[in-house]
């Protein structure tokens, strides 16, 4: 089964008059780390029958591409520790009227995936990589093992991925140290990368207000050693991007606190369990399960669903950092 790509085939336009051509689906809350700043030390995962099937998750992608949606991001958890996620990749890339197949990761199973993700599709691959020291990145992640993941970027890049992005998220007393080391690192290896401001989403075990790092900070520390140029470059995503002289990479900003980004918002999320989530800083959602369940293969009623769904997306989202997180879930749930 194929999406449609009629001229004629109705978008997703919200009410602030926002097409939404961006879907980002996460295909398991399960991760083999534990990053302190997404997910608690002793977490518990959700049932495998709360979880969409692969076969539900391939449903999905086929209503949104039939609604206009031209990029996919599959994210975690960790995606590529799902069982069948390479099969998944495969049914997804072939999908005719979508432009790029993307996904983020850890980076821990790349050594093993790359070639396989490569051949199935998938364009582009955003990396998570918050410290280049091997103590700090295990007391970051809690389980993960940095030369795995140098090993792991290494063999994606042998592959020949269309662009290969590092996100770092920056801490203060955690990594704001390592920002040069980062861009550096970046640089020698012809990577782009994009550093993240800390999302206050789930209860946590630190204070977020004491480490929270600003872009404009972050951005201050990297014009010390190598000058920025705001560059004009875009992609489905929200961050800002700038390039340098003597460089191929780019250097983005993702700053869901500082620089609200959600005029431009061109995405919905789908998270593990089916809700539809409208924005990541809110709560507007629809629940796509009990639709896909009691009519299973019926994608006129799931694209129906999708389109109603639309009214529901806020017109911004509102971070506090002094307060309590009103949003409760942890980020494994939606992947970012």
């Amino acid at each position: 089964m194929t999406a449609k790509t009629e001229s004629a085939a109705p978008q997703l336009i919200d009410k602030f008059g926002r097409r939404v051509d961006y879907v980002r689906i996460s295909v398991t809350d399960r991760c083999d780390f534990r990053c302190v700043y997404c997910m608690s030390e002793q977490m518990t995962f959700l049932p495998r029958d709360q979880v969409l099937s692969l076969e539900e998750i391939e449903q999905v992608a086929q209503a949104f591409v039939a609604l206009g949606v031209t990029r996919i991001r599959l994210t975690g958890g960790e995606p590529l520790v799902r069982r069948g996620i390479d099969g998944l990749l495969h049914k997804l890339g072939a999908l005719d009227g979508l432009d790029e197949l993307v996904l983020t990761t850890n980076g821990s199973q790349l050594s093993r995936l790359s070639k396989e993700m490569k051949e199935a599709g998938v364009k582009r691959i955003n990396i998570s990589l918050d410290s280049l020291q091997a103590d700090r990145f295990k007391r970051i992640t809690r389980t993960g093992r940095l030369e795995q993941v140098l090993d792991g970027i290494d063999e994606a890049l042998s592959v020949g991925f269309e662009r290969i992005k590092l996100n770092a998220v920056i801490m203060k007393g955690r990594n704001e140290d390592e920002v040069i080391d980062l861009v550096a690192y970046a640089r020698e290896k012809g990577l782009d990368i994009s550093f993240i401001e800390e999302m206050p989403l789930g209860n946590i075990d630190h204070e977020r207000i004491e480490t929270y790092c600003s872009s404009d900070e972050v951005k201050d520390i990297i014009e010390q050693q190598f000058p920025l140029i705001a560059a004009s470059d875009r992609t489905a995503g929200p961050s800002r991007y700038y390039r340098m002289a003597d460089s191929e990479s780019r250097i983005g900003f993702i700053s869901p606190h500082s620089h609200n980004f959600c005029s431009e918002c061109n995405r919905v999320r789908v998270t593990v369990e089916g809700r539809l989530l409208l924005c990541l800083g809110n709560e507007h959602s629809l629940d796509l399960m009990p639709i896909l369940r009691e009519y299973p293969g019926d994608q006129l009623r799931l694209q129906r669903a999708i389109i109603k769904a639309m009214d529901l997306k806020p017109e911004k989202h509102e971070f506090d950092l002094e307060s309590e997180p009103q949003i409760v879930r942890f980020m494994n749930m939606t992947g970012g």
